[in-house]
């Protein structure tokens, strides 16, 4: 879950590599580095621990000058987040550096095996062996090829990892590698520049033309354009991939956060998940990208959905969805578990896969057992390009642009949106969904943005929020309570609190309370209750008095006009009336604002906090 960014072109490299690094520090901030090839022949290297600042402000102390160079932001996986531990790492001499995104699983071996041949170990990293290996290949073996060395070295490696290379004894070239399922490796194709970048919003600002490594492929970049092979030599041909993602929507503009920006734009990012999908004339969804026919829809007996943290609770939603709409048997699982059980997967089965980045290696790994077992394979990915996009036999895109904030927000709402669509989509090809309540449902959708932005709207305007905070930022125990489709939003709500602002927050089925939660009911633990008028509010009133009996506080998130129960409970987040289906995509933004606010309040991190990077690439 490293960044990692690279530039070869005419350009001081610095400004570019920090820029993109800047873009990239969700995907690590335990320290940061960079290595520029200067005008004498030698690699000029600065590292330093914690966030990019500390960086940036070392470079503007010691400049580093050059038109070839690497950078990396660092997720700490062997050895603690320290200035020894920061990348690029170097060989013995100095003249050749390389950046990691991934884990080399016999890290061990090699470095016993590189001691013994005389390499010194100034790092805790496992990426300090790559660089070893690089090096000693390329003195011995591969007569100063530095591809070869590269090639050679990354055959002895076990485990995922996406690498780049810079060397002063080719001082025109940058080597990019790809093994296994890390972090993607995007090449960026500029006029006279080209750019490497582990993650798309790296390099937007300078170009949208860009092509992707997948396992065990490699790249020699120099600013003339890139040469594609494989780990065997063989020469690959890539074709170039447009991003119309547009380069100021990875950029915080007015608001304080990345996560506040990205709550906010939720009502354009549905609308562009929606947009092209939704056929008004023929009451239908299309999904051409999916490339699922009526008749292998109509054979598919089971569907598995495989997702990590907020892609699994999206997940749980798109459950109700399909089983409803579709009548077919949805299971939902943690893709980390997942290929660890012996999966029963056969070709009547379809596999979808949930992630926001496309390069998840649990969902990755999933998506292999899947395509082993001979399932039909898809994804719901937000990043264009990404591996699970390239892998599956079919794919949605969220359309939700650039996600930066850890947390994800509004990659929730698209991913559920399009679950919701694709819910729709089985049910017609399937030949179960009648065409009235197709009819019905697609109305509904067209005005899912429309009440989005009214509901952002009206807590732009007004304190709620944060007053809420300012009561509540103290408390240290949350108990989230919901129902049928709404429990998957409790679990969601109490997440997001976790996750920004440290507070111990559990996400209960309503029904579950007397089975063992209501024990921890008292005035010091809040419950916080997901209670629009469904089929099931009656039940979610009763759990509201349940805890009021017990001295226990209570805010509920329910309709703006439910004057019923603003006069049972200490406080409302209130969301417009909408469709049944609809109100799970709305019920969660109040808890998303909530859990933001209370962030705040409490001066964590918002946009990356503690020990959390926005993609998991290594196990």
């Amino acid at each position: 879950m490293c960044g990692i960014v690279g530039y070869v072109g005419n350009q001081e490299a610095a400004p570019i590599i920090l820029h993109g690094l800047r873009q990239l520090e969700y995907r690590g901030y335990d320290s940061a580095g960079l290595a520029v090839l200067d005008g004498d022949g030698g690699v000029q290297v600065r590292r330093e621990a914690g966030k990019l600042l500390n960086l940036e402000q070392a470079v503007s102390q010691a400049p580093v000058t050059g038109a070839v160079g690497v950078g990396h932001t660092r997720w700490a996986t062997h050895g603690p987040p320290s200035q020894r531990n920061a990348h690029p790492h170097s060989s013995p001499d100095g003249d050749l550096v390389v950046v990691q995104n991934g884990i080399v699983e016999n890290f061990l071996d090699l470095r016993q095996e590189l001691e013994r041949a005389g390499y010194t170990f100034r790092s805790d990293t496992d990426t300090e062996v790559i660089v070893h290996l690089i090096d000693q290949h390329y003195h011995n073996g591969s007569a100063g090829d530095l591809e070869d060395a590269v090639r050679k070295a990354l055959l002895r490696l076990k485990g995922p990892s996406a690498i780049v290379v810079l060397s002063a004894h080719h001082p025109d070239r940058l080597i990019a590698a790809r093994l296994g399922n890390a972090g993607g490796v995007t090449i960026g194709f500029g006029r006279g520049e080209m750019f490497v970048a582990s993650d798309i919003p790296a390099i937007l600002r300078h170009t949208r033309q860009v092509a992707f490594l997948d396992n065990r492929q490699m790249a020699v970049v120099t600013a003339h354009g890139a040469v594609f092979k494989d780990l065997d030599g063989r020469p690959l041909a890539k074709e170039c991939t447009r991003i119309d993602w547009n380069p100021t929507a990875a950029e915080k503009g007015e608001f304080r956060h990345f996560m506040q920006k990205e709550i906010f734009e939720q009502g354009r990012s549905l609308t562009d998940t929606l947009r092209s999908r939704l056929d008004f004339q023929r009451n239908a969804v299309v999904l051409d990208s999916l490339n699922l026919t009526p008749d292998h829809a109509r054979r598919l007996t089971k569907l598995t959905i495989v997702a990590c943290g907020t892609s699994y609770y999206a997940g749980l939603v798109g459950k109700y969805y399909i089983e409803r709409l579709a009548r077919l048997p949805v299971e939902v699982d943690y893709a980390s578990e997942f290929r660890y059980r012996q999966p029963l997967v056969a070709s009547d089965q379809m596999v979808l896969a949930i992630t926001q980045s496309g390069e998840t290696v649990d969902t990755l790994a999933a998506l292999e057992e899947a395509r082993t077992g001979g399932a039909f394979t898809a994804a719901i990915v937000n990043a264009i390009g990404s591996q699970a996009a390239r892998v599956t036999d079919g794919h949605i895109y969220m359309q939700a642009g650039p996600e930066i904030g850890v947390a994800s927000t509004k990659a929730f709402t698209a991913s559920t949106t399009d679950l919701l669509l694709l819910a729709i989509y089985l049910g017609q090809q399937r030949g179960v969904l009648a065409e009235a309540e197709s009819a019905r449902i697609i109305r509904a959708l067209s005005m899912l943005p429309g009440l989005a932005g009214e509901l952002l709207e009206d807590a732009l305007q007004n304190d709620r929020y944060r007053e809420l905070a300012e009561r509540y930022h103290t408390f240290y125990n949350f108990l989230y309570l919901g129902r049928g489709i709404h429990y998957p939003i409790a679990r969601e709500g109490a997440l997001k609190l976790k996750e920004i602002s440290y507070i111990h927050a559990e996400g209960y089925p309503a029904g579950e309370m007397k089975h063992g939660p209501i024990a921890l009911i008292d005035a010091t633990m809040p419950t916080v209750v997901v209670a629009p008028r469904d089929h099931v509010y009656d039940k979610m009133i009763s759990q509201v008095e349940q805890v009021k009996a017990r001295s226990g506080q209570v805010l509920a998130v329910a309709h703006a006009n439910d004057e019923a129960i603003r006069a049972k409970v200490d406080a409302v987040m209130p969301i417009p009336v909408a469709d049944e289906l609809l109100t799970p995509i709305l019920a969660v933004m109040p808890l998303q604002i909530f859990a933001y606010e209370m962030a705040v309040r409490r001066g964590a991190d918002v946009d990356q906090p503690r020990n959390l990077a926005k993609s998991v690439t290594v196990e």
